[in-house]
């Protein structure tokens, strides 16, 4: 199986500590966040996790602990901005997280550390010139730690109208000029640039449109072929593998304007008043009225004859 941990909230930026008591204690659970009473259970072992994936601003806190899932295959998604702190007060600069990116590349591999540069969104002082400078300031600065950028545009879902209300979405016409010139820096740095759920609008400027957790980029990344059952496409277009997140939304302390896993700042501080490190649930305890329910775990790999290059 596949483990997500970043569909919902930052666990490395923010909880790597009770991440890591997971790993020790080998099981995590999980709240469901449409059925309050119901906590999945997830056995955390390498014989059964094919992959973990990791989506992150801030991979930093989890580097003093890496050898605790040397054992585990990893693939980790790094999102660099270029905005400033009206926009994402909790974020560690551009140049820290590049340095951090770095690290993770050089522990992991390039295969195992890919760029996301998301949401793109466009105002008067984020121009569409500021994002090509700055994101080929990014894409020169990793083109020897990564084979790959994600990038994608800003989605209103209803919390980020709510929490972003002078948002707007890009426009067609800056949208295929974002496209053009962005594909034109990847050809230039010899790095793949990719959209998830975005249609297929810029891939006639060489940008590849397939997804960016596919069952075919974990295979790249843990150096083994995966026998996934087909599931259901998201929005009826993306085929990433995203189930099993042991996140929680309202938890990210980021406080980004533009995200769309938290509802407000002032939930998402009373609910990381409720986080335990040493909890089986990110937030809170198990109630005595909590339905546990074991979930069916097996591996995917077809075989075992490839090796990933370990943590040391």
């Amino acid at each position: 199986m596949i483990l997500n941990t970043g569909l919902r909230t930052d666990i490395p930026a923010f909880f790597s500590e009770w991440f890591y008591k997971r790993i020790e204690e080998g099981f995590v659970y999980v709240r469901s966040p449409y059925a309050k009473d119901l906590v999945y259970s997830y056995k955390l072992s390498p014989e059964l996790i094919d992959c973990i994936i990791f989506c992150t601003k801030n991979p930093r806190p989890m580097f003093k602990n890496l050898d605790k899932i040397s054992q585990f295959n990893q693939y980790w998604h790094i999102t660099i901005t270029p905005y400033e702190k009206e926009i994402e007060p909790n974020v560690p600069s551009i140049d820290k997280t590049i340095d951090n990116f770095k690290y993770l590349s050089n522990e992991l591999g390039k295969d195992n550390v890919s760029l996301r540069y998301d949401p793109i969104f466009i105002n008067e002082k984020y121009t569409l010139k500021r994002h090509i400078e700055s994101f080929e300031y990014m894409v020169s600065s990793l083109s020897d730690y990564t084979n790959e950028v994600i990038i994608s545009f800003i989605d209103l879902y209803e919390k980020t109208k709510r929490n972003f209300p002078n948002a707007n979405e890009v426009k067609e016409n800056e949208r295929l000029s974002i496209g053009k010139e962005f594909a034109k820096i990847g050809n230039k740095y010899n790095i793949t640039i990719k959209t998830c759920a975005e249609g297929n609008e810029l891939n006639k400027f060489g940008i590849d449109s397939s997804g960016c957790m596919t069952k075919e980029v974990i295979e790249r990344a843990i150096s083994k072929s995966l026998n996934i059952p087909k599931q259901k496409a998201r929005n009826g277009e993306c085929d990433c593998l995203l189930n099993n997140d042991i996140g929680a939304y309202n938890t990210c302390n980021h406080g980004c304007l533009y995200c769309y896993a938290n509802s407000n700042k002032e939930l998402v501080q009373r609910n990381l008043k409720l986080h335990n490190p040493k909890s089986p649930l990110l937030i809170g305890e198990i109630k005595e009225t909590d339905n546990i329910k074991e979930m069916n775990q097996k591996s995917f790999i077809i075989n075992d004859n490839t090796i990933q290059t370990r943590l040391i």
